[in-house]
């Protein structure tokens, strides 16, 4: 795998999300956006940034290295994938959501695989 535990893999999926919808991410919109305190988030960071997963540059903004960006997109691809599943299977958005967060860090890719398949077919018969 990539050395992360879930916490860092969901950091990470956060920092991506937060990137997309401002462009610039800084600690604090990690605790927002996590709901978490200042000091959680700075040894996240901290963490993240000595595994070599992102970088913080002199103004607090924080950018990914080619891993971290790697890594991130492929838990944020699990998440959307594993949560369409779970709604096309009948589950509501919310809980499925909530449901692929769970699953997204612990299925093999294998299976994964498999979900991503069958989801990419059920778009094509609509």
């Amino acid at each position: 795998m990539n050395g992360l535990y879930e916490s860092g893999e969901d950091y990470l999926e956060t920092i991506l999300i937060l990137k997309k919808r401002n462009g610039n991410v800084r600690s604090i919109d990690i605790a927002r956006e996590m709901d978490l305190s200042k000091p959680s988030v700075s040894r996240a960071v901290g963490i993240l940034k000595n595994k070599g997963f992102i970088t913080v540059d002199d103004d607090g903004a924080i950018h990914f290295t080619d891993e971290g960006s790697k890594t991130a997109k492929r838990i944020y691809e699990r998440h959307r994938v594993l949560t369409e599943a779970l709604m096309l299977l009948g589950v509501d958005e919310k809980t499925a959501s909530e449901d692929a967060c769970r699953i997204e860090h612990d299925i093999s890719e294998k299976s994964f695989s498999k979900i991503k398949k069958c989801v990419r077919d059920s778009k094509k018969e609509s």
